[in-house]
């Protein structure tokens, strides 16, 4: 027997017309790259938004095809998410900071039609368009006044995005169908080969968004003034642009103004209550802080993701701001959240080590959302907080297949996991701490050593901006760390000062051998060190003498090396 109740599919459109009946005053802040601010309400923004769905009329799309965006976070970028995915369209997110050569793969491989580009970053769309073989147009989102000359193929039509809607109705009626319909698309950062496309669903989209906003999530509220740092471009800026409607939140977005000033006026002048974003903004936050003696007047939580949080940034938030920074994880292939880290009521506040340390750890699963650990041969792993071992999910808003790419299927199983390629431990009350990535795990004289915990004491000392830990070959021991450091400008940290730190936090044959300082981290398109940028440039060091690296480093790389005091 079935039950009698009503039967309507989960849809992104429903999110969108809950959102600019309940909340059509509700105000949407935006950073332009043309310069200034601009601020409409929820209305304004669903008025427009249809408009452009009528605008697609005219390309002759139809449901499933493909449409890009090559853009920062702004208003006009929320226009398109809506857009598209409403109307059976699949918004497919392309990451700026990739190269032109990547950018031409990822729209053919999608078989994108058209493409909605910021202006300030044309030249990439120029370089990467000779190589385009299913785009009809590329539209550039600004109006008439701010258009460039461009040296895209003629083949391809280029368009003014206010042109493009300037004329059409602002009344449009959502298609209804099935809620598995693809409805976005993101590639990962391809660190290995060609990146992978994740092929997201109405459904895993409206279900993801209900997920973060559970009480032990983030969650977003109407009384909520939201900063979404993480980039829409980027596993769609950790589901906020949906999350946050849902529940008629104050949505603010930076545009390309990420440095220190920037987040402190906009998070002050809007009035700011919650922010997103990786490790590395937080930590150049937390210095332009303390440098400049500004505080965040309204920010009551910061939710970290993208890579593992340093201990500093809690504790710097939490005692001499009185944020609250909330630790989570996830991965594109889980739209993207799949742990958050609420702690447990019994902890507390005033014992400051025991509420810092259960804050370390990623978190739970959120509801939706399954994890287990195994050994090499599969076996699931007790959670006892020690035991290390592969990390698997499954779940509503889990992927169980990459888009159009067969070549990693062996991280699906027959039952539904999904290897996602984290080493964790999983502790009685739920808690997971990822302690590594599987490629990054350093394994001497057979004993693990996690990189991610030896970058995280690193970036606690006062003068370090960012940390990265690699394994050199070690004639004895098969694999040591060594710490590739980058100061904060002006500042000389010692070798010695560092290593100090690492003194009764780890045991003695965990701390790196050796020390590189280096003036940049590279980092890669979403933010995250390089670990493979880091291992070409330095794991040939391990075969030198220490003659011949001192040599080597001065000769070629031009980093200074610095030796134990």
């Amino acid at each position: 027997m079935l039950g009698l109740m009503q039967d309507h599919p989960l849809l992104i459109s429903s999110i969108f017309e809950h959102a600019t009946y309940s909340y059509s005053n509700q105000l949407i802040v935006s950073n332009t790259v043309e310069g200034g601010l601009h601020k409409y309400t929820y209305k304004d923004w669903g008025l427009r938004t249809k408009k452009l769905a009528n605008s697609f009329k005219s390309f002759g799309l139809n449901q499933g095809d493909k449409v890009g965006t090559l853009a920062w976070n702004g208003y006009r970028h929320l226009e398109i998410y809506y857009a598209t995915s409403s109307s059976g369209l699949i918004c497919h997110t392309i990451n700026p900071r990739l190269h032109p050569d990547q950018i031409a793969y990822i729209v053919n491989h999608a078989e994108d039609k058209i493409i909605f580009v910021d202006v300030n970053i044309l030249s990439l769309i120029e370089d990467a368009s000779i190589k385009f073989e299913t785009v009809k147009a590329i539209v550039l989102m600004t109006d008439k006044d701010n258009m460039p000359s461009t040296k895209i193929p003629k083949n391809i039509k280029v368009i003014c995005y206010e042109d493009l809607i300037s004329n059409e109705s602002s009344n449009f009626t959502w298609p209804s169908f099935d809620e598995r319909t693809a409805s976005s698309l993101c590639y990962t950062s391809g660190t290995t080969g060609n990146p992978k496309g994740v092929l997201y669903s109405h459904r895993s989209t409206v279900l993801h968004a209900y997920g973060m906003n559970l009480k032990d999530v983030v969650p977003y509220g109407s009384q909520d003034a939201v900063l979404p740092v993480v980039p829409m471009f980027h596993v769609n800026a950790w589901g906020t642009p949906y999350a946050a409607p849902m529940c008629g939140a104050k949505l603010v977005f930076p545009g390309t103004k990420l440095d220190g000033e920037s987040l402190v006026n906009l998070m002050n002048d809007e009035e700011i209550s919650v922010s997103l974003g990786v490790p590395t903004i937080w930590l150049a936050l937390l210095n332009h802080l303390r440098q400049t003696g500004q505080k965040l007047n309204t920010v009551k939580r910061l939710i970290i993701g993208g890579s593992a949080c340093p201990r500093t940034l809690f504790e710097g938030f939490g005692e001499e701001f009185g944020i609250d920074v909330i630790h989570a994880w996830g991965m594109t292939e889980m739209s993207p959240l799949g742990t958050v880290n609420m702690p447990l009521q019994e902890i507390n506040k005033d014992n400051k080590k025991a509420y810092y340390d259960q804050k370390m750890p990623q978190g739970r699963t959120i509801f939706g959302h399954q994890m287990k650990i195994i050994d090499d041969s599969g076996n699931e792993l007790p959670h006892d907080g020690k035991t290390q071992g592969k990390l698997l999910s499954k779940g509503y808003w889990v992927l169980k297949e990459y888009y159009k790419d067969n070549s990693e299927k062996n991280k699906f199983s027959d039952d539904g996991w999904f290897e996602t390629g984290d080493v964790a431990t999983i502790d009685s009350n739920g808690f997971m701490t990822i302690t590594d990535r599987t490629k990054d795990i350093i394994k001497s004289g057979g004993e693990w050593i996690s990189s991610i915990d030896l970058e995280n004491i690193a970036v606690g000392h006062p003068e370090v901006a960012n940390a990265g830990v690699i394994s050199v070959y070690h004639e004895k021991w098969e694999e040591r760390p060594i710490l590739i450091v980058e100061p904060i400008s002006g500042c000389s940290p010692s070798k010695s000062s560092i290593l100090d730190l690492y003194t009764d936090k780890v045991s003695k044959w965990m701390i790196p051998d050796d020390i590189i300082f280096t003036p940049k981290i590279t980092l890669g398109a979403t933010g995250k060190i390089l670990k493979t940028k880091l291992r070409e440039e330095f794991s040939k060091l391990s075969n030198r003498n220490k003659k011949t690296i001192d040599s080597y480093i001065h000769r070629k790389l031009g980093w200074k090396w610095f030796e134990t005091k």
